[in-house]
């Protein structure tokens, strides 16, 4: 019986890790964004994390990955079992890509989107079938990390959730399922400590590594909070940050001055080379 076919929308850093799982683990995905340098990139980037996968045991042993496909057509979405979305955190550009998915894919398709704090009722004013629509949080790298954090809407449908929680187990992954609101609860409590760890930086209290060191070994924080901003890249905390605060009012997620004038000098983290730490360095 041939596997369901994938679709995830998006080949930014999200899209290439989730993508790297789903085909790690046996099913075929077929991977569209609208630059074809990017999709480039993506598979390449998808073929390096495969390798690592596997060097890790992050992966099933004997599993052969399945097919990456690659298109600039949203059009070859619509025979997907399940589409994933997986673009940036910015209102406008979910509403378009979701409205546009929710036109093409047949009714009771799981339509999943990965984001990380915008509330999933508000999106369902973005689709056809608001039943269809749940939301899920991967960490980076989505292929490493093994829990999910689900989110079910007020509207979402309970088989939605069953075939939601039975692809994640078929890519081993563990979900928890948390009611909907700002931020749910990951990025709601990662995103202000991150702020906070920056304005402690600004203040002169303490260094970055300093910061970090202290997160590590006095809190048992694994990487420490600017780290994990370098991974999930600046521009997109921002992004998430400001989500957060619109929606909240908290002042701990307006982002601080730091985190602002990194993205304007384009410090983005580990994907630019450069953005608390210096990564260029390590590479060269």
């Amino acid at each position: 019986m041939d596997e369901p076919l994938i679709a995830i929308v998006g080949a930014g850093v999200m899209g290439t890790g989730i993508s790297t799982l789903v085909v790690g683990h046996g099913l075929p995905v077929v991977l569209v964004d609208v630059d074809e340098d990017v999709l480039e990139r993506a598979a390449t980037a998808v073929a390096n994390g495969l390798r690592h996968a596997q060097l890790t045991g992050s992966l099933p042993a004997g599993t052969t990955p399945a097919e990456l496909r690659t298109t600039l057509s949203l059009n070859d979405i619509a025979d997907a079992a399940v589409v994933i979305e997986a673009v940036t955190e910015l209102p406008e550009k979910k509403a378009e890509v979701l409205a546009a998915v929710s036109a093409l894919v047949r009714p009771g398709t799981p339509l999943i989107s990965n984001t990380s704090g915008i509330p999933i009722d508000e999106m369902a004013t973005w689709v056809k079938s608001p039943g269809d629509l749940i939301g899920t949080h991967f960490m980076n790298p989505a292929y490493l990390i093994s829990m999910v954090e689900v989110i079910r809407g007020p509207q979402t449908a309970d088989k939605t959730v069953e075939s939601v929680l039975s692809l994640l187990t078929r890519i081993g992954r563990r979900p928890v399922v948390v009611r909907d609101a700002p931020g749910f609860v990951t990025s709601r409590l990662l995103h202000p400590m991150i702020n906070d760890a920056a304005q402690v930086v600004s203040a002169g209290t303490a260094t970055v590594e300093d910061v970090d060191t202290l997160m590590q070994g006095c809190l048992g924080h694994p990487t420490g909070p600017l780290r994990t901003a370098d991974l999930i890249g600046i521009d997109n905390l921002v992004d998430a940050l400001e989500a957060l605060y619109e929606r909240t009012g908290d002042e701990r997620c307006r982002p601080s001055e730091l985190l602002l004038e990194k993205v304007r000098l384009g410090e983005l983290g580990r994907k630019s080379g450069r953005g608390f730490y210096n990564y260029s360095e390590a590479q060269s």
